[in-house]
Protein backbone atom coordinates (compact mmCIF):
# COMPACT_ATOMS: atom_id res chain seq x y z
CA UNK A 1 0.00 0.00 0.00
CA UNK A 2 1.38 3.45 -1.05
CA UNK A 3 1.81 6.11 1.64
CA UNK A 4 2.85 9.75 1.12
CA UNK A 5 3.11 11.44 4.49
CA UNK A 6 3.86 14.75 4.77
CA UNK A 7 5.39 17.05 7.27
CA UNK A 8 6.90 20.27 8.55
CA UNK A 9 3.90 23.06 8.05
CA UNK A 10 3.26 25.20 10.39
CA UNK A 11 2.63 28.98 11.19
CA UNK A 12 5.57 31.48 9.51
CA UNK A 13 6.12 35.43 9.27
CA UNK A 14 5.81 36.80 5.97
CA UNK A 15 9.74 36.71 4.26
CA UNK A 16 10.39 34.20 6.89
CA UNK A 17 11.42 30.18 5.48
CA UNK A 18 9.80 26.58 5.93
CA UNK A 19 10.79 23.50 4.91
CA UNK A 20 8.02 20.98 4.48
CA UNK A 21 8.78 17.34 3.74
CA UNK A 22 7.03 13.75 2.21
CA UNK A 23 7.92 10.22 3.24
CA UNK A 24 7.05 7.82 1.11
CA UNK A 25 6.12 3.89 1.31
CA UNK A 26 5.09 1.25 -0.35
CA UNK A 27 6.46 2.43 -3.28
CA UNK A 28 10.43 1.90 -5.29
CA UNK A 29 10.55 5.61 -4.72
CA UNK A 30 13.27 6.72 -7.31
CA UNK A 31 10.70 5.52 -10.05
CA UNK A 32 8.57 8.10 -9.62
CA UNK A 33 8.51 12.11 -10.49
CA UNK A 34 7.53 13.60 -7.31
CA UNK A 35 5.73 16.70 -6.88
CA UNK A 36 3.63 19.68 -4.55
CA UNK A 37 0.74 21.07 -4.97
CA UNK A 38 -1.17 23.73 -2.96
CA UNK A 39 -4.72 24.75 -2.22
CA UNK A 40 -5.57 27.83 -0.29
CA UNK A 41 -9.08 27.88 0.89
CA UNK A 42 -11.70 28.49 -1.46
CA UNK A 43 -9.24 28.11 -4.27
CA UNK A 44 -8.56 25.15 -7.13
CA UNK A 45 -5.16 22.78 -6.08
CA UNK A 46 -2.58 24.14 -8.13
CA UNK A 47 0.95 22.67 -9.13
CA UNK A 48 4.08 24.28 -6.97
CA UNK A 49 6.62 21.90 -8.21
CA UNK A 50 8.14 18.37 -9.30
CA UNK A 51 11.04 16.33 -9.16
CA UNK A 52 12.12 13.74 -11.92
CA UNK A 53 13.13 10.84 -10.06
CA UNK A 54 16.81 10.73 -10.27
CA UNK A 55 16.60 14.22 -8.99
CA UNK A 56 18.35 16.08 -11.86
CA UNK A 57 15.21 17.87 -13.41
CA UNK A 58 12.87 20.23 -11.48
CA UNK A 59 9.94 22.36 -12.26
CA UNK A 60 8.48 24.78 -10.60
CA UNK A 61 5.36 27.03 -11.26
CA UNK A 62 6.12 30.90 -11.61
CA UNK A 63 4.37 31.79 -8.56
CA UNK A 64 6.78 30.31 -6.48
CA UNK A 65 9.84 30.35 -8.78
CA UNK A 66 13.06 31.96 -7.38
CA UNK A 67 11.61 31.07 -3.55
CA UNK A 68 11.10 27.14 -3.89
CA UNK A 69 13.42 24.53 -3.51
CA UNK A 70 12.61 20.68 -4.30
CA UNK A 71 14.76 18.30 -3.35
CA UNK A 72 14.88 14.17 -2.81
CA UNK A 73 16.69 11.77 -0.93
CA UNK A 74 16.14 8.44 -2.66
CA UNK A 75 17.91 6.46 0.59
CA UNK A 76 15.07 8.07 2.45
CA UNK A 77 12.28 7.94 0.34
CA UNK A 78 12.13 11.90 1.20
CA UNK A 79 11.11 14.85 -1.08
CA UNK A 80 11.44 18.01 0.34
CA UNK A 81 10.34 21.77 -0.63
CA UNK A 82 11.76 24.31 0.95
CA UNK A 83 10.47 27.64 0.73
CA UNK A 84 11.99 31.14 1.54
CA UNK A 85 10.72 34.64 1.38
CA UNK A 86 7.26 33.72 1.96
CA UNK A 87 4.01 35.54 1.46
CA UNK A 88 0.72 35.45 2.91
CA UNK A 89 -0.61 34.42 -0.70
CA UNK A 90 1.72 31.17 -0.40
CA UNK A 91 -0.41 30.29 2.61
CA UNK A 92 -2.36 26.55 1.87
CA UNK A 93 -2.74 23.03 2.36
CA UNK A 94 0.76 21.73 0.61
CA UNK A 95 0.03 17.91 -1.35
CA UNK A 96 2.57 15.95 -1.68
CA UNK A 97 2.27 13.59 -5.05
CA UNK A 98 3.80 10.66 -7.26
CA UNK A 99 3.73 10.60 -11.25
CA UNK A 100 2.61 7.49 -12.47
CA UNK A 101 5.75 5.77 -13.89
CA UNK A 102 3.77 4.35 -16.46
CA UNK A 103 2.50 6.82 -18.96
CA UNK A 104 4.90 9.61 -20.71
CA UNK A 105 2.42 11.95 -19.62
CA UNK A 106 2.40 13.39 -16.04
CA UNK A 107 -0.66 11.57 -14.20
CA UNK A 108 -0.44 12.16 -10.40
CA UNK A 109 -1.35 8.95 -8.69
CA UNK A 110 -0.60 9.13 -5.27
CA UNK A 111 -1.69 11.80 -2.37
CA UNK A 112 -0.60 12.68 0.80
CA UNK A 113 -2.96 14.25 2.81
CA UNK A 114 -1.54 17.73 3.39
CA UNK A 115 0.26 19.76 5.61
CA UNK A 116 -0.65 23.33 6.48
CA UNK A 117 1.38 26.40 5.74
CA UNK A 118 0.05 29.40 7.23
CA UNK A 119 2.12 33.02 6.62
CA UNK A 120 1.13 35.37 8.79
CA UNK A 121 1.44 39.24 7.45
Amino acid sequence: QVQLVESGGGLVQAGGSLRVSCTASGLTFSRYTMGWFRQAPGKEREFVARISGSGSTTYYAGSVKGRCTISRDNDKNTVALQMDRLKPEDTAVYYCAADSPATARLEWIYWGRGTQVTVSS
